[in-house]
């Protein structure tokens, strides 16, 4: 009678809970899907931290290229309009999450140089003249107390200065006196929609990129990315602890805190610290889900991690191998393999020597010559005819009639009876004869202890111990080194052909 053991509601639970691992950790869009959501947050953390540096470019929107000054000489290059208008004030919203905030100073600043446009037609007014008067305060106000130093925008402040310079050259080559005569109603009124363009065009931009960013209550700048990373943090978490605790449950003696480790490279998805790391964990996932192919670029490193470390690696183990083989031939470690001594230890209680021995014996007279026994028979055949060919008595009989036919038969009719003679006595060689193979043995092992009593007896064997460590010692200079500077660039060129070779459909 069998017994049926029926499963527990909660063991019914368990396995649809597995089934369910199963389907999503084994499914390879599953796989896609994360890694895809892995690299739109690595391409946000780059987004992020390149945000400030770039911002100059998502505000104006422009690229200049061949700007350059050396010394007195300078190149304005080229500007191209990148972006438009809509495109730069989209991105540039992201201002909020960077904690980015106008700076007062010089947003009051361009607020009004704008009242002043209005007022082009007007500018002998006395609210005309109003507007330029706050305007030269400020321009001195802006240089003396450079607002632009907590956005880190220095060099703006200082192309101000220099173009407004170049603009309106003074004896004292000063900014502030350049920004004076500039704001005054002689000068505009001479051009002033000329002037205007070329302060919107040249010097505003620089202005309007300043900003000001307040710090935080832990002594940093504001920064808010941490609102848009957490989503991602929460799939990855989940995703993390869910894959660790499947490979946990399918790995014998993989605990959950080794499966972790296991996983040690998708930590850095979760941290909020040095986020540029999450590259590796985004590479890796790309390549386990099947949307990049990384063999390629694993072969390179391997073989140039192979190549710097190739020639001092075969060196050393040469060399450690041989300075083995010398301790052991100082120690006397020879002659104990010879003689066997009484530290030897047979495994199987067979004479692995003697057995070698019949196995090649019997597969030689057995297999191999009756094969090649044609070659065989030629060749004993042509011996013995030139052997009956130089004897005295063929010479004195060989112009008679049938002679050479003769000798020819005779040669070919004992090249096979020797070849028969010689095959039947060694095929009785190795017939199962218990007499045969205990004599061999003993005669084998007779020989060795023969040999290395000998060995032992004559005053030469330190003779021979020194000749042979020397002789290890010269292949070491004269080898060793040859062989560890030997072309491993070539090594791995024909690796790579090879490779090749077998990755090639059909091969």
């Amino acid at each position: 009678m069998t017994i049926t053991k029926r499963r527990s509601p909660t063991q019914k639970k368990k396995s649809s809970l597995w089934l369910l691992f199963d389907l999503w950790f084994k499914n390879i869009w599953v796989a896609k899907l994360i890694a895809i959501i892995a690299l739109a947050n690595l391409l946000l953390v780059v987004f992020d931290f390149s945000y400030l540096h770039l911002r100059d470019f998502w505000l104006q929107g422009k690229v200049t290229v061949g700007n350059i000054k050396i010394g007195p000489i300078e190149s304005k290059g080229m500007t191209w309009q990148i972006l438009p208008k809509i495109v730069s004030e989209t991105v540039t919203k992201y201002d909020i999450i960077k904690g980015i905030e106008t700076y007062r100073e010089t947003d009051e600043y361009l607020l009004k140089v704008d009242e002043l446009e209005t007022k082009i037609g007007d500018l002998n007014s006395p609210e005309g003249e109003k507007i330029l008067a706050d305007l030269r305060n400020r321009s001195e106000e802006m240089i003396t107390n450079n607002p632009f130093q907590l956005a880190n925008k220095t060099g703006n402040l200082e192309k101000i200065k220099n173009r407004m310079r170049r603009h309106l050259p003074n004896a004292q080559n000063s900014g502030k006196e350049a920004f004076r005569e500039f704001w005054t109603q002689e000068h505009l009124r001479r051009n002033a929609v000329e002037e205007l363009n070329f302060f919107n065009q040249k010097i505003r931009p620089l202005i309007a990129a300043n900003y000001f960013r307040p710090l935080g209550e832990n002594g940093n700048f504001v920064d808010n990315f941490g609102l848009i990373d957490f989503p991602f943090f929460v799939i990855f978490l989940v995703d993390f602890l869910g894959r660790t605790l499947y490979i946990s449950r399918h790995h014998i003696g993989v605990n959950w805190l080794d499966a972790m480790l296991w996983r040690w490279y998708d930590i850095f998805l979760l941290i909020p610290l040095f986020r540029w790391l999450r590259v590796l964990p985004v590479i890796i996932r790309l390549n386990e889900a099947n949307l990049i192919d990384l063999r390629q670029i694993k072969r390179q490193t391997s073989q140039g991690f192979v190549a710097s470390i190739a020639q001092d690696l075969t060196e050393v183990i040469l060399l450690q191998i041989i300075s083995k083989i010398q301790g052991a031939i100082r120690q006397g470690e020879i002659v104990k393999i010879i003689s066997k001594g009484n530290v030897y230890i047979d495994i199987n209680d067979t004479n692995e020597t003697a057995e070698i021995v019949k196995i090649m014996a019997k597969m030689t007279i057995s297999q191999v010559l009756p094969k090649v026994r044609t070659e065989v028979e030629d060749l004993l055949e042509y011996n013995i005819a030139k052997i009956v060919k130089k004897s005295a008595p063929y010479q004195g009989m060989q112009k008679l009639p049938g002679v050479e036919k003769a000798t020819t038969n005779l040669s070919e009719q004992l090249a096979k009876q020797i070849y028969q003679g010689i095959h039947e006595a060694l095929s009785s060689m190795i017939e199962e004869d218990p007499k045969f193979d205990q004599l061999l043995e003993k005669l084998i092992d007779n020989f060795g202890k023969t040999m290395t009593s000998e060995i032992k007896t004559q005053e030469s064997l330190e003779r021979i111990e020194s000749l042979l460590v020397d002789f290890l010692e010269e292949i070491k200079i004269n080898y060793v080194q040859s062989l560890a500077e030997e072309d491993v660039e070539e090594l791995l060129e024909q690796t790579r052909i090879l490779r090749q070779i077998t990755d090639v459909p059909g091969k």
